[in-house]
């Protein structure tokens, strides 16, 4: 325990890299000093069997370093495309003891809860994103034609990036027009909403209860 904080000493967590962000941020200002920090590729939801082997390959990595792992992933991420009662949690308890999931249903509802999300939208129709979104789109909409992408999106009135890191900012400054190009390929436009860390850090700590 460091000063009356809960330490992550003796667990390692894994998590999808469109978490990448917050996670090395909340290691670098010293609120997570776990044992090791391992990454999939970001938005492999759309790709089933492919977050299956990565999700399965760093799990079975994180084990080398620590007996209790926690994994950074929705309920709504995983489901097996052959057998729809086997989600991400079944996969989990595949693996073996010590595991846990961080109790939310997507990356954005781990910055933002329905409720804090309804105020946000203020009654607009928001596609969710964080800044890994916008970092990684190419790569988690590798396979959308733009026939999906007009079916999808313009369903929304806009699109909102929950930024805890002050991330979008610097997307913007750096390279602009990866954000113009989303926004382009969306057809909404794309708005950042600051948010704090207290709710990722509390669904964190959460899992020291629930694993030790």
């Amino acid at each position: 325990m460091r000063n009356n904080v809960r330490s992550f000493n003796g667990y390692s967590i894994v998590s999808c890299g469109t978490l990448r962000g917050e996670l090395n941020y909340l290691k670098e200002t010293g609120f997570l000093d776990a044992d090791k920090i391992l990454f999939t590729a970001p938005g492999l939801h759309e790709n089933q069997h492919e977050l299956e082997k990565q999700l399965v390959k760093q799990l079975n990595n994180a084990k080398k370093y620590s007996q209790k792992i926690i994994v950074v992933y929705g309920e709504r991420c995983y489901l097996d495309p052959n057998d729809p009662n086997r989600n991400v949690d079944r996969l989990i308890q595949e693996i073996g003891d010590g595991i846990s999931r961080i109790k939310a249903r997507t990356c954005f509802d781990m910055l933002a809860d329905e409720e804090e999300r309804e105020k946000i939208s203020e009654g607009r129709r928001i596609y969710w994103l964080t800044p890994g979104w916008i970092r990684y789109w190419k790569i988690i909409f590798k396979n959308w034609d733009i026939g999906m992408a007009n079916e999808t999106f313009p369903a929304n009135d806009a699109a909102i990036v929950l930024d805890a890191i002050g991330d979008f900012d610097e997307i913007c400054e750096k390279t602009p027009e990866k954000v113009l190009e989303f926004s382009d390929w969306m057809k909404l436009q794309i708005e950042p909403y600051k948010v704090s860390l207290d709710r990722f850090k509390n669904l964190l700590l959460q899992q020291l209860e629930i694993l030790d």
